[in-house]
This record gives structure tokens, sequence and C-alpha cells, in this order.
């Protein structure tokens, strides 16, 4: 009586193993109803170079062109399309990853989902493509922004009567505008353009436009600075141990590039601001030695009391500070008075 019930056990494995092992396989996902190792005669532990070998000798032998007639060929194509398909999810290693897990786990039915329509999905882009584009835009964006802050400066300057008025006396100076006897061979327009493109080129190549409004470098973008990152670092890692070295160690003084960064940093200035100031403000700093601090915070205090008088005896200023006496803007209430 003991057979038969063995016999039993072991039909129900059997077939219990059977019905996990189609479960495992989602129509739709993959290669459908098939194991993608069974199509490409290989097995879970084959390496991408045995697959690729295995994916060449089938692909050879059920390539439609290698048959004649067309039943042969219609049967031999949709064999082709099969092992193409297995051999794509297998040489990939992250979707033969999801395809092993979903072999190991065929209970995890929406998750098989997920996995597969992510990878088909998402973009396969490059990282570092986008990276590179993105610096690249970043770049061409701000060169030609610069370019732009350095035509509208140059624009205004050339309107400014103080700017024309020198520039039209360097030009007299150099005989750069044209004689009376050259004057009479053209009209009004084309003289009146000569001279804006004089005045133009004088103030462009002898004013020194300093700050943001300065004349764009190729060295300013930001693939130029990522590229001289490494140099910049050195450089600065550098000039911190001489800094160390000569003033803190050895107590040196001060040379003027050093006071003027300390002038500065003071100020709270970036170095485009600090060199836009005029050369009078920065030889005014210098005398006053606002490189110290003690001395900078004099400095600062009386700057603020000068500016707090200014506000004072200004028109526009006292009528705002009789108006905010008074209450300022009338609020609009809702609520009962």
């Amino acid at each position: 009586m003991a057979a038969p019930v063995n016999i039993r056990v072991i039909y129900l494995i059997v077939w219990a193993s059977c019905i996990l092992t189609a479960h495992a396989f989602i129509e739709g996902l993959y290669c459908g109803v098939e194991n993608c190792y069974e199509v490409l005669d290989v097995s879970r532990d084959a390496t991408k170079g045995e697959i690729t070998k295995a994916y060449r000798k089938l692909a050879k032998k059920w390539h439609p062109d290698m048959h004649r007639k067309q039943a042969d060929k219609d049967d031999a194509s949709k064999m082709f399309l099969k092992i193409a398909n297995a051999y794509e999810i297998l040489r990939d290693e992250e979707q033969r990853a999801d395809y092993d897990y979903m072999l190991d786990n065929p209970d995890e039915y929406f998750s098989h989902y997920y996995r597969y329509y992510r990878r088909r999905v998402a973009p396969k882009v490059d990282v570092r493509l986008v990276i590179a584009v993105a610096i690249t835009v970043i770049s061409v964006i701000q060169y030609l922004g610069a370019w732009n802050n350095y035509t509208t400066a140059l624009n205004y300057l050339c309107k400014d009567q103080k700017y024309r008025m020198r520039a039209m006396d360097i030009a007299r100076t150099e005989g750069l505008l044209n004689d009376n006897k050259k004057k009479h061979k053209k009209n009004k327009e084309e003289i009146k353009a000569e001279e804006e493109a004089t005045i133009r080129r004088i103030i462009e190549d002898k004013l020194d436009i300093r700050g943001g409004y300065r004349k764009p470098q190729i060295t300013d973008v930001l693939w130029l600075q990522l590229a001289l990152l490494p140099y910049h670092i050195a450089m600065y890692v550098t000039w911190w141990v001489r800094w160390v070295w000569k003033f803190n160690i050895h107590g040196e003084e001060y040379g003027t590039e050093e006071q003027l960064y300390l002038i500065r940093k003071n100020l709270g200035l970036t170095q485009s601001q600090f060199d836009a100031q005029e050369e009078h403000e920065i030889d005014e700093h210098l005398a006053n030695k606002l490189w110290i601090k003690s001395y900078f915070q004099v400095w600062k205090a009386k700057k603020e009391e000068e500016m707090k008088t200014k506000l004072a005896e200004n028109a526009s200023y006292k009528k705002y500070r009789r108006f905010m006496k008074k209450g300022g803007a009338g609020q609009m209430t809702f609520g009962p008075d």
C-alpha cells in the first residue's frame, strides 16, 4: 500500500514544479512564456561570450535569407526575431539580472512588470554626455551674456558726453578724424557714422572697463574654469603657504598686493567689484590703511555717519520720514473700527 502513496507524492511534486515554472514566465515580458536561455540553447551560468557565440550560430541558421520557400522564410523570420530578442535581453547585464530575478521570484508579479518597463521606457543616455552638454550650454550662455554686458557698457559710454569729449580730443590729437577737404566729398550721414565708429573704437581701446562689464575673456567660461581648476587650487595652496610662512610665522610687513587683498576682504567685495573702483578710491583706501581691521572699523563708522547726514539733508528722504511719522500708508481692514 505504501508504493502508490509514494507515486502520488512524486506526481504532485512534479506537477507543482511544472506549475511554478510556468508561472515564472509572463506573456509580453522578456521572452514571453519561453525561457530566454533555452531559446539560445545556453545555461544560466553562460558567459557573455558564450551567449554571443550561441546567438551568431542560431542567427546564421534561422536567418530568413537562408531559406528559399516562403513558408520556411516566414517560420525562420519568427524564430529569428525570437532569438534576437533573447540575445538583446541576455547580453545586457542589467536586463539579464532582472530576468534572472523573475525566474527566481515568480510570485512577484507586479514587480516584474515594473522592472521590465522601467528598463524599456527609461532613456539610455550617458550621464557624462548630459553633464558635458549642460556645461557647454552654460558656457555659451555665460560668454554671450558677458559680451552683452560689455556691449551695453560700451554703448552707454559712447553716449555719455564726458567720455565722448575725451574720445574726440584723442581722435583730433592722433589725426583720426577726417579733415575739411575730405569732409566735402562725403554727406553728413557718412561723416557722422565715421565719427561714431572712431569714438567707439577709441573708447574701446583706451578706456579700461572693469568689473562685471569688462571685455569677456574665453578663460572666464565654465568649461575652461573647470579645466583650470587643478591649477587654481595649486596656486591657492602655494599662496596660502607663502602667506602663513611670511606673515603669520615670520611676521613680515604686508606688501601692496597683500594690503589690497585685505582691504578687499574687509570691504566684502569680489575681485571684479574691487577692480571696478576708480584709482583714486583705491589710493584713498591705501592712504587710510584699511587693511588694518581697527582702522577699517573707524573708516566704516565715519562713512555710515556721512551717509546718514546726506540722507537727512536729502529732500526726498525728509519727505519720506515725515510720511512715515504720520503713520505711513493706510491699512485696509475688513473688521469693525
